[in-house]
């Protein structure tokens, strides 16, 4: 997911600054030829850094278990170089320009993005290096054709399957699809890119189901909505689909209370369904629901590995331990385990030594995680089965939902599935559209390897 739209600010690194030019507070020592490198285009200072401190740190705390627990992956350890981005989009491509060829001998295999934006921004430049860019439940929404977009992964849950899977979980509240006729489903969103990306996917199901699609914008940084749910009022929605991000997600609670709108009947989307979003929201946030494809909860087996070896022996990289397994630390470990397992899996067929990028673009596209594994790496239940290949770069395509209770997230769901079969055409078009613009021979996934 992503906005940024703040001019980001110089934040000095502890070291390597001169070389680099950008922060490296929480890298390990230098590379050695056994070691695989990540580029980490972290935000831990600027207007994202309350939910950046825990995305990272889930990342950063389940690295160290790989490499201090298991040795790393079959012997190669990961290190890393933080380069501090303040979630702007320029300073993220700077980032993987600077290490994009690795560090110190170490090769890069993939990127994450962790911006939608900059996952637009980078889409012909990763290609061109062959270098893969990751962002789980973000970035471009047709990447997940990957005939077309071979080094582009929008992992788990692509923001049309989390269209799909909001309206899934409507019709089973409302009793059935065909209960959906004649409904109103008003989508308030946040008026950029991301908070756009969802609107052919609902119009296709509002075309399906027949529920009347209201579409209602909300200007950054949404911190004064009352002109929007003044119309959510006059529209009288049966549910609101909520699509902001930072301070806008808490302001559109509380200002859905003032003007009477049932809070439970309110289901916000992956970046609107954090601990940061109903916390500022108080009393008026007790019901409101989310897609959670990174459930909070610090009740899996995961968790009880890393507090014993990562934790209580003061190695985490989380600075207050009542946020772990919040929802943004959750993400932090499903992105870090997904793209462990993806080396794994190259490993398997290029050897147990760091791959290159495009070793990486075959590992992900081999990756599969099934119910087994998650049991046996400790994620079974925070992460769903995944699998990958030439022509599926989302793999996953589920997601829980879970409601605040007042006080934590409670799940109230299995995983709820999105309609691939209904979305995929969409998405293959959007495909053709972008390969034909840019003069693209799509692979022949039928004879990739």
């Amino acid at each position: 997911m992503t906005v940024s739209f703040r001019p980001a600010r110089r934040v000095l690194g502890l070291t390597l600054l001169a070389l680099a030019g950008l922060g490296a507070a929480s890298a390990p020592a230098l590379a050695a030829p056994n070691e695989q490198f990540v580029p980490l285009p972290t935000y831990r200072v600027g207007p994202y850094a309350s939910s950046g401190t825990l995305w990272w740190a889930g990342i950063l705390d389940y690295f160290r278990y790989i490499n201090e627990v298991e040795g790393g992956i079959n012997g190669v350890k990961l290190v890393w170089q933080e380069c501090e981005t303040e979630w702007s989009t320029d300073r993220i491509v700077e980032c993987y320009e600077r290490f994009k060829n690795g560090r110190d001998g170490a090769p890069t295999a993939f990127f994450f993005t962790h911006s939608t934006p900059a996952s637009y921004a980078l889409m012909d430049k990763g290609a061109a290096d062959h270098i893969p860019l990751i962002d789980p439940a973000g970035g471009r929404t047709e990447s997940t054709d990957g005939g077309v977009f071979p080094y582009a992964f929008p992992l788990l849950l692509n923001y049309y399957s989390q269209a799909s899977v909001g309206i899934n979980f409507i019709a089973q509240r409302e009793g059935g699809f065909d209960k959906l006729k004649g409904k109103k489903i008003a989508t308030v969103y946040h008026d950029s890119a991301y908070g756009r990306e969802t609107q052919a996917a609902i119009a296709l199901l509002a075309k399906k189901y027949g529920f009347e699609n209201i579409q209602i914008p909300v200007a950054d940084p949404g911190n004064e909505q009352s002109a929007q749910w003044r119309q959510v009022r006059q529209a009288k929605p049966d549910w609101i689909f909520l699509r902001t991000w930072g301070v806008s997600t808490p302001v559109a609670i509380k200002t859905a209370a003032r003007f009477g709108f049932p809070v439970d009947h309110i289901i916000g989307d992956v970046w609107a369904g954090s601990e940061a979003d109903v916390l500022p929201a108080g009393a008026a946030a007790k019901g409101y629901k989310a897609i959670a494809p990174f459930p909070g909860g610090a009740q899996f087996e995961i968790h009880k590995r890393l507090k014993k070896a990562i934790l209580d022996a003061g190695k985490s990289d989380l600075k207050d331990p009542k946020f772990f397994g919040s929802v943004y630390y959750n993400i932090g470990l499903i992105n870090a385990a997904t793209a462990v397992e993806a080396l794994r899996t190259g490993q398997q067929k290029f050897g147990n030594r760091p791959l290159n990028g495009e070793e990486g673009r075959w590992a992900f596209e081999h990756l599969d995680i099934t119910d087994a594994r998650l049991k046996e790496i400790g994620f079974y239940g925070l992460l769903q089965k995944i699998k990958l290949s030439c022509n599926e770069h989302e793999g996953g395509g589920a997601a829980r939902l879970q409601e605040w209770d007042g006080s934590k997230w409670v799940q109230i769901t299995d995983w709820v599935q999105a309609d691939r079969p209904t979305l995929r055409p969409l998405i293959d078009q959007k495909a053709a559209a972008y390969a034909k613009e840019k003069g693209i021979t799509p692979r022949d996934c039928r004879k990739a390897g």
